[in-house]
């Protein structure tokens, strides 16, 4: 339209030649003629440039109708909710926006912040009591509580002994919240899988949590921001490496073969000093906090993790952690497994160097995938793999042996097609004897570490970096091992069909379930309301039997069924 504007203007206006008007603005000549010939004789064509037409609403209304009232009502110092409720009480429904328009045309400005004797007599939230361990009520009495299935983790922090494992890490606490108190708050939390952007506050009240934890009401957001703030980072370190001795202690063996990949939590924030990495979930590159995640492979849990790793340092995250291991166990892992951009290849020699086995993918080149499809049709073997379920299990393998720059020796490749990918996989080993079939069904077990981060994203909420309840990332992720780590052990002691169960389907079906909590002077029953799966807590053994826990006063504790 200002195109057809701008050229009769021309032609009529400044009266220039046709052909000249028509090159000028991209017209044939012949096109333009007929659009003047359309103009001149068409008053509908020119109504579109020059009729006066007003848009949008002549009126509001919403608005006009109350426009006194609300006016009114402002005058009474009440702000934008007020007043709608005011409204809602007389039977008109507006919105908030709606009112803030009417205000800003009346020349209002936002009110300043009032205090609570200053606000108009209405409903509000209730104030919960302020948490403090010297204030827990034992006295006897019975309750309902939503989140009865906590209970079920009582006897395993026993074994564990949580309490040991906080002050031989060194971490803070308060005469009226200490350090192991604190901790099983926060670890609630976790283990409820429970999103802290928003529903958090909506716990405060429930006094199962709190026995949980040992206090008289569970700490609010504000609390529980600011104590991940006070934990050093070499206290979360030395926090993971007495949580791994204690759960070793109570019966959680650990393996020699772990799976190895980084992860980006997304930072909201572009007034923080971060690097920038690249996120999988959004599929780009942003600022964020990349963290460094070990899974054993065994027993199916994170184990080791090591958040803010600056991108200049991520190369050797992956020697960190083997001598993180050596320190704790005495020698280094058996096994390594990761993706092509994890490490280098002068990495690799110094893992060679150290007697660990390590499986990883070489990045492709286009000379690369030239050598391998020219190779004779001889040199190449057909395997089976052994997995009915999957869907591609004979590929075609060239086996040879390469030499790396930095790497001092020769590696061992293996290119592998008929896997689904358009290109050649290229694994690389340092091991030697190991079958074709054991490399390439270990390392597809690799992708059971995605699986992991999956559900520390979905259920245990780590990229949460935004929320209600700001935890810092380094602190946040060891409470994210612990919970998963007490996941994996109840997995293994309900039955085999859960073992490899994600901690969001074992809250599922196990775990979130209420009932009545019942306090007498002899000790404490929790029972639990019926529900289907019950009868897996009972064959586990992890209900009907006594415990006595030492953060109740050493009450006596059973959990049975409804």
């Amino acid at each position: 339209m200002h195109r057809q504007y701008e050229a009769l203007r021309a032609y009529f206006v400044e009266k220039l030649p046709s052909d000249q008007v028509a090159e000028r603005f991209g017209y044939s000549p012949g096109a333009f003629r007929v659009l003047c010939s359309e103009f001149r004789h068409n008053q509908e064509r020119q109504d579109r440039f020059f009729k006066d037409v007003q848009r949008g609403p002549h009126a509001a209304p919403k608005r006009d109708p109350i426009r006194e009232l609300v006016i009114s009502l402002r005058k009474q110092n009440l702000s934008i909710y007020d007043i709608q409720r005011e409204l809602a009480e007389r039977g008109t429904e507006i919105s908030v926006n709606a009112l803030s328009i009417l205000l800003r045309e009346e020349g209002f400005a936002r009110l300043p912040r009032r205090r609570d004797d200053e606000r108009p007599d209405a409903k509000r939230t209730d104030d919960a009591p302020v948490a403090d361990v010297r204030k827990l009520d034992l006295s006897p009495r019975k309750f309902r509580t939503a989140f009865a299935g906590l209970f079920l983790f009582i006897p395993l922090l026993c074994e564990i002994d949580l309490q040991g494992v906080v002050e031989s890490a060194s971490l803070p606490g308060s005469g009226m919240i200490p350090a192991a108190h604190a901790v099983r708050a926060l670890l609630a939390l976790k283990l409820l899988g429970k999103e802290r952007t928003s529903h958090m506050m909506e716990m405060v009240f429930d006094p199962g949590i709190a026995l949980f934890a040992g206090l008289n009401v569970v700490p609010k957001r504000s609390f529980l921001s600011t104590y991940s703030a006070r934990v050093d980072p070499r206290t979360n370190f030395l926090l993971m490496s007495k949580w791994s001795e204690a759960i070793q202690a109570a019966g959680f063996r650990h393996g020699s073969s772990f799976d190895l990949d980084f992860h980006s939590i997304p930072a909201n924030s572009q007034a923080e000093p971060l690097d920038k990495h690249y996120v999988s979930s959004r599929s780009r590159s942003q600022k964020g906090i990349l963290t460094f995640l070990a899974r054993d492979v065994q027993e199916n849990v994170i184990c080791y993790g090591n958040a803010g790793v600056p991108k200049p340092e991520r190369d050797d995250e992956i020697l960190r952690f083997a001598e993180y291991w050596k320190s704790r166990t005495g020698h280094y892992p058996r096994e390594l497994v990761f993706d092509s951009q994890l490490t280098t290849y002068s990495n690799l020699q110094k893992l060679s160097e150290c007697g660990i086995s390590f499986i990883t993918l070489r990045r492709r080149t286009k000379k690369m995938i030239a050598d391998i499809y020219a190779a004779p049709p001889s040199q190449w073997k057909q395997v089976n793999l052994p997995a009915l379920t999957r869907q591609y299990r004979n590929p075609r393998v060239l086996e040879s042996r390469v030499q790396l720059k930095d790497y001092n020796g020769s590696l061992r490749q293996l290119a592998i097609t008929d896997l689904g990918h358009e290109e050649p996989t290229l694994l690389l080993t340092n091991q030697l004897n190991a079958s074709i079939v054991q490399l390439i069904t270990r390392y597809a077990q690799r992708m059971l570490i995605e699986n992991g981060i999956a559900d520390a994203i979905n259920f245990f909420h780590i990229d949460s970096l935004s929320s209600m309840v700001g935890l810092k990332v380094d602190f946040d992720l060891q409470l994210t091992l612990m919970a998963a780590s007490l996941y994996r052990i109840m997995a293994q002691r309900i039955g085999r069909e859960y073992r490899r169960a994600t901690a969001k389907t074992l809250f599922r079906k196990l775990f979130d379930v209420s009932g009545q909590v019942i306090l007498t002077d002899s000790g404490i029953t929790v029972e639990l309301t019926r529900r289907a799966h019950n009868p897996l807590l009972v064959d586990a053994g992890l209900t009907d039997r006594t415990v006595i826990v030492p953060w109740l006063h050493g009450r006596p504790l059973q959990i049975s069924l409804d």
